[in-house]
């Protein structure tokens, strides 16, 4: 197995404001694009060629990986012009492939952290002869996904929708986001048209008595489809919670880029992101969150679990916990924002103009 799909071109809806200005995949995580994550883990497992299949804002891929070369991959782009779907999407991209019909191809979603051993997937993919092969984990509360529970080998019985019922909930597995297709069920997925592998390829496939295996691997595993779960992720990734050979630094309490400024009695901790061009200023604490490049944090400022965005500013002894700030928001002093509060980008909020406390 020497290539891969990955699918890059949702738009990231539950993210904004983080992805006005840019695409889910591109938002720093632990100092770099998420993106690069999943590249450099590729990588690790020995895929040499990458097909990035992009769709919202695809503009801004091409020039920050170019051809993939600095990584040690080989990258290629190809973009919808309308959205396609899951299984669309991998369709529109076959054409770039170079596997043979039943060689595997390593298929996976571009918003997943996860710590997956992608060779042992590919492994359990060649021994069992599958026509395709995913990644399961196992979730305490499975109501919020779609399930797929298995026989004694592993192989797939049937794709469940969301369970609405206690009994309908008959596994705790669900679909983790990793696939291995044989190449020839790749080009088997009607082109030109919005496909879903969920709901369409899947379920298809298994009425049709074709193989479908699931290797179940419950290491570290997040859908970082909120502003939550990304910036716990990011942090997860500078803690060393989350494996990544492409964290720009060790793993520890805190990260911080080489032109970023932080004063000395500033206190950053539970693996907090300053990147490059910021500020944090005197007497300030940050906790569990992430800076963006050129954004300002000023004296005194309290932030936890939250992202701040490029240039944005958060003035004195603001207070923000669970806040997502857009790119180049302002934040007066004396602020206090809390859990699920999300600032646009570009807005202004006057001094002391939000607080969920007294101002004494």
């Amino acid at each position: 197995m020497t290539e891969a799909i990955l699918l890059v071109g949702g738009r990231g809806t539950r993210l904004r404001p983080l992805t006005v200005n840019t695409p889910k995949p591109m938002v720093p995580a632990a100092g770099v694009p998420f993106l690069t994550h999943q590249l450099a883990r590729a990588r690790a497992a020995g895929v040499e060629h990458i097909v990035l299949a992009t769709s919202y804002l695809a503009e801004v891929f091409e020039p920050y990986f170019g051809d993939g070369s600095a990584l040690g991959l080989h990258i290629e782009y190809v973009t919808e012009e309308e959205p396609l779907g899951t299984g669309g999407a991998i369709r529109n991209v076959a054409t770039r492939l170079h596997s043979g019909p039943d060689e595997p191809v390593l298929i996976f979603n571009g918003d997943i952290l996860t710590g997956l051993d992608i060779q042992a997937l590919v492994a359990t993919h060649e021994s069992t002869r599958a026509d395709v092969s995913l990644h399961l984990t196992r979730v305490d509360d499975p109501r919020a996904y779609g399930l797929v529970p298995t026989g004694p080998s592993g192989r797939v019985t049937a794709f469940l929708e969301k369970p609405q019922t206690p009994a309908e909930i008959v596994t705790d597995q669900i679909n983790a986001g990793a696939y291995v297709f044989r190449r020839s069920v790749i080009d088997s997925i009607p082109a030109g048209r919005p496909v879903s592998v969920e709901r369409e390829t899947f379920p298809e496939l298994l009425a049709a008595g074709a193989h479908l295996q699931g290797m179940v691997d419950s290491t570290y595993w997040l859908d970082l489809g909120t502003p939550q779960a990304f910036v716990r992720g990011s942090a997860d990734l500078v803690l060393g919670r989350a494996p990544s050979p492409a964290v720009p630094g060790r793993c520890g309490d805190r990260l911080v880029l080489p032109t970023a400024r932080v004063a000395p009695d500033a206190k950053l901790t539970g693996g907090t992101v300053v990147g490059e061009g910021a500020h944090v200023g005197e007497g300030a604490r940050v906790m569990g969150s992430t800076i963006l490049s050129g954004a300002v944090v000023e004296p005194g400022a309290v932030i936890t679990d939250s992202l701040v965005g490029a240039h944005a500013r958060i003035g004195e002894r603001t207070v923000l916990s669970g806040t997502v700030v857009g790119d180049g928001a302002v934040i007066g002093p004396d602020n206090e924002l809390r859990e699920g509060v999300r600032v646009w980008c570009e807005a202004h909020i006057p001094a002391g103009a939000l607080r969920f406390s007294s101002d004494q």
